[in-house]
This record gives C-alpha cells, sequence and structure tokens, in this order.
C-alpha cells in the first residue's frame, strides 16, 4: 500500500474520532505537505483519496472541508442536526436528462465496428474534419449568425479551449479585463499561463463598456474574456443594448475577446457577441453540459485572421479533441440527439429552478428560471467560509463565493448552488437543509 494511502488512513481514523470535525477545513496542499515532510503530489494524492473515499468535500485553490459522518460511526453527533442520507454535492453542475444513455446508445454502436473504429482511432487535428465542422457550425447557430465551418477549431473541452485561446493572445505578464465575479478554472488558467487578471464592474444589464475603456487606457488590456449568456455565477444574461455597446467598444480598439457560451444552449437562440465583433471575438463553446462531460468535445469559432495561431496553441499545450468523441459528436448532431438532450435539459432546469424557488422562498437568491445554478447571497452574519463549512457538516457541498471574485479582500458573503447534478428528491432535500441551516443563528455555527 503507498504511503498516501497510509497517511489518508490516519486522516480517516481522525475524522471517525471526531479529532477532525464536521465542516473543518483542512489546510492548504502545500502547507499540509510541509507539516507531514512529504511531496506536494503526494499530499495532492492524500487529498485525492479522502475525496474518493467521500470524507472530504471541496477543490484545490478554495478549500477541503471534512464531510458529516456517516450514520453510527464515532464524531457523529458532532454534526448536530446533519441527515442521515447521503452527501449531496452542489458544487458539480452535470446535466443528465432522464434516459440520456438510451438516447446516446444507438449512435455509438456502428462507431465500434472494425472499419469504423479504425478511423475513429485516428489522432485528430485542431481542425477537426469537414464533417465535424459542419455539424459544430450547425449546433452554434443562431437565429442572425451562422459562423464559417472554416472558423471551427475544437479541443477536448470548453477549458482548453478557453486555455488556447489566451495562450494564443496573451503573453505571461499580460493583462486580462473580467468580470468581477468570473469562472473559476480562468483564474487557474490565468495563473498557469502567467497572466494577471483585471476585474471589471458591472451592473444589470451586464459589463460596463466604461469599465473596460477606462482599464484599457490605464494599461492596455491583451483580451477580455466573459460570459455574456447565463453567466456563471450569478446566472446574469448581457442585455441587447450593452452587448451592441460592448461590439462598439471592442471595435473600435480592435481588443480581441474570449466570449464563454457553454451555458447559451439553455437560454433562447439571442445572437452572440460574434455577430457584432466578428474580427475580435473568440466563441468557446463544448458538448459537456448539452450532452455529457466523459465524452466531450470542445469548440472554438475564430476570426479569420487568427486561425494558425490558435491552432498552433492547441497542438503546443496538446489540447486536441480526440477523433472518437468528434465522431460521435458528428453523429449525435447529425440525427438529432443533441436537439433533443437540449430540450430535455431545458425543461429539466425549470423544474429545478421551480424547486429552488419553493425551497429558498424568502431569501436573496439570483438566478434565471432557465439556469443550471442560482447565486445566493446569504443572510448576515453568515460569511461564505463559515457557511460552507456548515453545509459540509449536514453533507451538502457548496462553492463559496470567493471561489469567484477576482480581486483580493472582495470576497463576497455568498455561494454558488449548483443544481445540474443531484437527483431531484435530493436537491430539495438538501436546500431544504441549507434554509434550516441559514435560518439559525450564525454564532451556533461559525463560532462568533
Amino acid at each position: 500500500m503507498g504511503d498516501y494511502r497510509r497517511i489518508a488512513d490516519r486522516i480517516a481514523d481522525d475524522i471517525a474520532t471526531g479529532r477532525l470535525k464536521p465542516g473543518q477545513r483542512l489546510p492548504p496542499q502545500r502547507a499540509f505537505a510541509r507539516r507531514r515532510g512529504i511531496a506536494p503530489s503526494t499530499a495532492g494524492r492524500v487529498y485525492s483519496e479522502l475525496v474518493r473515499r467521500g470524507l472530504v468535500v471541496g477543490e484545490v485553490g478554495r478549500g477541503t472541508f471534512v464531510r458529516a459522518a456517516p450514520a453510527g460511526q464515532p464524531g457523529r453527533a458532532l454534526a448536530e442536526a446533519g441527515p442521515a442520507d447521503a452527501p449531496v454535492n452542489l458544487e458539480l453542475n452535470y446535466p443528465s436528462a432522464p434516459g440520456q444513455p438510451e438516447l446516446l446508445a444507438p449512435v455509438l454502436g456502428p462507431l465500434l465496428r472494425p472499419d469504423v473504429l479504425a478511423e475513429a482511432l485516428r489522432p485528430a487535428a485542431a481542425a477537426g474534419t469537414p464533417e465535424a465542422r459542419e455539424a459544430a457550425a450547425g449546433l452554434l447557430s443562431t437565429p442572425g449568425w451562422r459562423p464559417g465551418p472554416d472558423r471551427l477549431l475544437f479541443t477536448g473541452n470548453a477549458r482548453q479551449a478557453i486555455a488556447a485561446v489566451l495562450a494564443s493572445l496573451v503573453r505571461p505578464g499580460g493583462r486580462v479585463g473580467v468580470e468581477q465575479l468570473t469562472y473559476p478554472l480562468v483564474k487557474e488558467i490565468a495563473a498557469r499561463l502567467g497572466i494577471t487578471l483585471v476585474p471589471l464592474a458591472g451592473d444589470a444589464a451586464g459589463l460596463l463598456p466604461e469599465a473596460v475603456a477606462a482599464a484599457h487606457r490605464t494599461a492596455p488590456l491583451s483580451a477580455l474574456y466573459l460570459q455574456p449568456t447565463l453567466h456563471n455565477p450569478t446566472s446574469l444574461t448581457t442585455s441587447g443594448p450593452r452587448l451592441l455597446h460592448l461590439a462598439h467598444l471592442v471595435r473600435e480598439t480592435d481588443l480581441p475577446v474570449v466570449e464563454d457560451r457553454v451555458w447559451s444552449f439553455l437560454h433562447p437562440p439571442g445572437d452572440p457577441l460574434a455577430a457584432h465583433a466578428p474580427a475580435q471575438t473568440h466563441v468557446v463553446d463544448g458538448l459537456s453540459k448539452r450532452v455529457a462531460p466523459g465524452l466531450t468535445v470542445g469548440f472554438l469559432v475564430v476570426p479569420p485572421h487568427r486561425t494558425a495561431a490558435v491552432a498552433a496553441a492547441v497542438r503546443s499545450g496538446g489540447w486536441n479533441a480526440g477523433r472518437f468523441a468528434l465522431e460521435a459528436a458528428v453523429r449525435w448532431a447529425a440525427e438529432g440527439t443533441v436537439a433533443r438532450l437540449v430540450a430535455d435539459k431545458r425543461a429539466d432546469a425549470a423544474r429545478r429552478q421551480r424547486i429552488l424557488g419553493e425551497e429558498l422562498a424568502g431569501f436573496a437568491v439570483r438566478s434565471d428560471p432557465r439556469a443550471y445554478f442560482a447565486w445566493w447571497e446569504l443572510p448576515a452574519p453568515w460569511r461564505a467560509d463559515t457557511f460552507t463549512a456548515a453545509a459540509a457538516a449536514h453533507g451538502i457541498a457548496v462553492t463559496p463565493g470567493p471561489a469567484f471574485a477576482v480581486a483580493p479582500g472582495h470576497t463576497p458573503d455568498a455561494v454558488r448552488l449548483g443544481l445540474a447534478s443531484a437527483p431531484e428528491p435530493d436537491l430539495r432535500r438538501a436546500l431544504r437543509t441549507l434554509a434550516h441551516v441559514a435560518e439559525r443563528r450564525a454564532g451556533d455555527r461559525s463560532g462568533r
């Protein structure tokens, strides 16, 4: 048995005996490695093993918390009112429509024929295949915009697409403007690429063009990353007039844009920023939410003059899409499977939003009735970290607001709730439990 498993066993004993309490935050992995005299990579394997065993929740970079102890184990009383049911993860957000495997399976069958499989297992170029480009152009089209197939590139997933575009646009030390709350993995990508993220103010209509212009005047921005449709975590969709104003600004300044449209399939078709500023805008999308996270493809629509540069970044980063996944995507699109899944997931998201509204009525929850997530501004005196710990003590994982905040010291007392992954009865139970937790005196759980 590896050393990391022995260390994990000792942590598990501490949890079982109550020396580590439910909701307690574990030290950051590097600090844990220093204390134990082990390599950071070993510490990472210890934490991964604890997650695999269901003993902790969380992700590197924003905190790892001890889960509620299972019923009957020592230390159970420390969870106080924690439920005896299985833990519920409202951090993960991977939608799956009812009957989805049965819908997807028939398309994969023909790919397993030896002659077809031999072709599907060949390496895929960043430009994919002509069939893949046509299929992706159709999937991404809106009433007023259809990307040219020659502008399509493919990656393993949408996160890799974001990384490839930023790597092609921004040198180490460069500045990228982002919304004040942004996708946490963009923060990680920027850190790895040596990019500085510049938080930009917005309002109820979306990102403020004057904030972009002011930041660009202070020191030129190399690019702008934004999520104008169902912004994660707030669910905000940029208004039409605001989108046109932003398009005028980026055209005037020739400022490159990374437009993240991963959740746009849930929203009634609206033209992207790319429809109004095609020479500046790189569109990122993918299949992980539309179809499934395990067999996915990332899409990139790039300005014609940037195709070669972005393709080179995809190759150098090893971010190419798998040919098998591309072939499956083409068939799913052609046979209408993706369209059926989109319709089913729109209905599923609406049902889950109704559950959210029923269970968190009266709280300050910002969301969109079509979204798979919600932004809960916690009642005073709760803080995001203490509420996350209290939720973990009840076997519920949520994402604390600071995970999305770009500016240090501006950490909102809010949590994001991912509604997509938990079965509906578990989602309702978890939201009801969180409502009860929020209504209690914060001092009872936070030690104030």
